[in-house]
């Protein structure tokens, strides 16, 4: 396993997907979806492994996090299995960290996934995506899930506010947005205080109850990803810059939308200079602990 130097990094993506698997040949079932996605984000869907996102982000000097998401219930198309995430990425720890994904519809085998993750794969956080989950994060049947996250004091990242996903489909490909309203995710913040919650993208229509949730709840916190900063509404980069200059996480959704294109609209948003570091780097190094664990 290699060993991540933290100090030799420009900067940690906190939002990356695993689209391409080395051990499973595509699902024909995803092709339609993901030509949906690629006409919303106008973009190639020409997906990387791990071993190369890695090169790439090495090559720039970036860490970034990495995860799939658990939708076989909800979508009903397979994705890469989080073991061979977490094996790939401690194979290029040196910039990658691996996150899991666990459908709260699983129950207590998903509490027994998480346990094993979490234990014997080595996973530093959880992914969840309630539209593409159907699920409400307050529901009380997803908390045993939360327990062990937050017994573990890890981080898990919930998708808010509209998705590409199914987006120009017939019917939004049934996907429903009010899941991911943030609102639902305070009620979880509440109720698990030691589980760091990083809510996902500009929550657009909801960014002024996600800039609410944020300022109010210590252990939340929000990403930039999905989004090219040129088109961030304006209380998020006001927040951004004060209130929340310790709260806000450097993130790209890649492969949607890719570092060099996130970084070259970064550099012209008003952002103050001493706020960047924090945004890039600075602010995802405390919240993963990755000195410490260095």
């Amino acid at each position: 396993m290699k060993k991540m130097n933290v100090d030799e990094l420009v900067a940690i993506d906190i939002h990356t997907h695993a689209e391409k698997s080395v051990r499973m040949v595509p699902d024909e079932a995803a092709a339609e979806g993901l030509e949906a996605r690629g006409r919303y984000f106008r973009y190639a869907p020409q997906h990387q492994t791990i071993d190369q996102m890695a090169e790439y982000y090495r090559e720039r000097k970036m860490g970034f996090v990495v995860f799939t998401v658990d939708s076989e219930r909800g979508m009903g198309i397979k994705r890469i299995t989080n073991e061979e995430i977490a094996e790939s990425a401690h194979e290029n720890g040196d910039v990658c960290i691996p996150f899991a994904s666990i459908d709260p519809a699983r129950g207590r085998m998903g509490v027994r996934m998480a346990r094993s993750l979490i234990k014997d794969y080595g996973v530093k956080g959880f992914k969840f995506h309630p539209t593409t989950q159907a699920f409400f994060p307050n529901d009380p049947d997803a908390y045993p899930l939360y327990e062990v996250i937050a017994e573990h004091k890890l981080p898990a990242i919930f998708h808010t506010g509209q998705t590409g996903i199914g987006a120009g489909m017939p019917g939004g490909a049934g996907l429903k947005l009010k899941y991911s309203n943030p609102m639902y995710i305070d009620d979880v913040a509440a109720d698990f205080p030691d589980m760091p919650i990083i809510l996902a993208h500009p929550s657009i229509p909801w960014q002024d109850e996600a800039l609410s949730v944020a300022t109010h709840k210590p252990n939340v916190y929000i990403d930039l990803s999905g989004w090219s900063p040129k088109y961030f509404p304006a209380n998020l980069v006001q927040y951004a810059n004060t209130l929340l200059k310790n709260k806000i996480l450097f993130g790209t959704d890649n492969p949607v939308l890719s570092p060099d294109r996130w970084m070259e609209d970064f550099t012209k948003l008003n952002i103050k200079p001493e706020v960047r570091p924090l945004i890039m780097k600075e602010n995802a190094v405390k919240l993963l602990r990755l000195r410490e664990a260095a």
